[in-house]
């Protein structure tokens, strides 16, 4: 049958074990021409299924008898909607059955009908039925989404009580439905926000009706997470607010993989150290501040001695073992507003700040290469190495680029190592 057709010619689906009863049925749906419909019978759910399965048909109306060979009373709505969804159903009752009737009407059914009914009632009914359908298709449509969607929905009235949540809400929070209707959304609160985070975001709901952002909230089972949301106020058609409607998506995933993308941009992966884009941009900062307030810094250039025999010997997890200890070992030594950074392999990279004098790096600058010196513990033995150290001082009698300064730095660092190594020279 084409699409066509099926508009033009309503589909009734009987579902009735009673012979006689469905002949009259059918009889009185078809008995007036100008009222035309198509007519499928079933005498059980199952059958129903099938034949539809069969016939590659949706019907427009159920008609349903309650008391069926695989279902009876109440169940057999819920059973007919799940197997049959989106279909309106009108139930044929006897005439003294108006307490299944009613339960009928609250779990599904559109309306009801008692059997022998005059067939102009049964056509009005199926009419009905059919227009109600159609008129409420978008209602339908808006609770599908609603209850179908990832986002996760909190509608509340105008006093910020909730009234109504979706199932995401709840997956998302660990709240069920139950929980949540009536209390304030503050129920998610984490304490990570101040009281002017909510000023701004009501100030922006009653100058703007909208409100986005991020909000970092608690579930039910004590867990924090990061919701991204978006609130809308809804308003009569005199302006007053009546709902304020939600939407959120847990983004502390995404927040976690992009601060741990962040870190690994800046920060080397093994030793935990800022890496050479990090150390690149503090010397910037430091030359800056050096050049504001009148101070010196030192720019330092590390390499270690020995390293390669520990890695070709040992392996590069021994290797990986020695950066590790030495890198926790060297920060150790330095003040909170110093800079050690690994530049990759064995190079490492100093700022020092506020150096007054040259003399005062002496005592720093031995104790590193004392902690350098220090073995390693790896398998049971213990690994050496050593370390050579250029140091370079900012500002110069002349303009000095960072880059500048780091050759210096570098240069120093090879004399260092031609004049024996575990030592320090100073960039003249």
């Amino acid at each position: 049958m084409s699409r066509h057709e099926q508009d033009a010619v309503p589909v009734v689906l009987l579902i009735e074990d009673e012979p006689g009863d469905a002949r009259l049925i059918r009889y009185q749906l078809q008995e007036r021409s100008g009222e035309t419909f198509q007519v499928l019978e079933a005498s059980s759910l199952g059958a129903a299924v099938s034949l539809l399965r069969e016939q590659q048909v949706q019907p427009d109306v159920i008609l349903l008898d309650l008391n069926l060979p695989d279902s009876t009373g109440t169940q057999t709505v819920l059973r007919c909607r799940e197997l049959i969804p989106d279909v309106p159903i009108v139930v044929l009752t006897g005439l003294d059955d108006l307490d299944a009737t009613r339960l009928a009407i609250e779990a599904g059914a559109e309306d009801y009908l008692s059997k022998g009914a005059d067939g102009s009632v049964l056509r009005k009914a199926v009419h009905y039925a059919l227009l109600r359908h159609q008129r409420d298709a978008s209602e339908r449509l808006a609770l599908t989404v609603f209850n179908h969607a990832r986002e996760g929905i909190m509608i509340t009235d105008a006093e910020s009580r909730i009234i109504e949540v979706n199932p995401s809400f709840t997956q998302i929070t660990g709240y069920s439905r139950e929980e949540a209707l009536g209390r304030n959304p503050s129920l998610l609160s984490s304490g990570h926000h101040d009281a002017g985070f909510y000023q701004q975001l009501w100030q922006a709901l009653n100058d703007k009706g909208e409100w986005q952002g991020e909000i970092r909230n608690r579930r039910k089972n004590g867990e924090l997470f990061v919701e991204s949301m978006t609130i809308r106020a809804v308003r009569d058609v005199t302006g007053q607010v009546r709902q304020y409607v939600a939407l959120f998506t847990d983004v502390t995933e995404q927040k976690a993989l992009q601060s741990e993308l962040e870190h690994l941009a800046h920060f080397d992966a093994l030793t935990g150290l800022p890496n050479r884009v990090l150390f690149n941009y503090r010397l910037k900062q430091s030359t800056a501040f050096a050049d504001r307030h009148h101070s010196r810094i030192a720019v330092g250039y590390l390499d270690l001695d020995g390293f390669k025999p520990v890695n070709d010997t040992h392996g590069h997890a021994a290797g990986d073992r020695v950066l590790e200890v030495l890198a926790k070992r060297m920060a150790a030594c330095l003040r909170e507003e110093d800079t050690l950074a690994r530049l990759g392999g064995d190079e490492f990279a100093l700022v020092l700040e506020s150096v007054t004098l040259p003399e005062q790096l002496n005592g720093l600058l031995n104790r590193l290469l004392a902690v350098v010196r220090e073995p390693v513990e790896w398998q049971d033995q213990q690994l050496r190495v050593s370390a050579s150290i250029g140091i370079t001082f900012y500002p110069q009698n002349s303009d000095v680029t960072v880059t500048e300064l780091l050759d210096q730095a570098d240069q120093a660092m090879y004399e260092a190592k031609q004049a024996g190594r575990n030592r320090y020279v100073v960039f003249k």
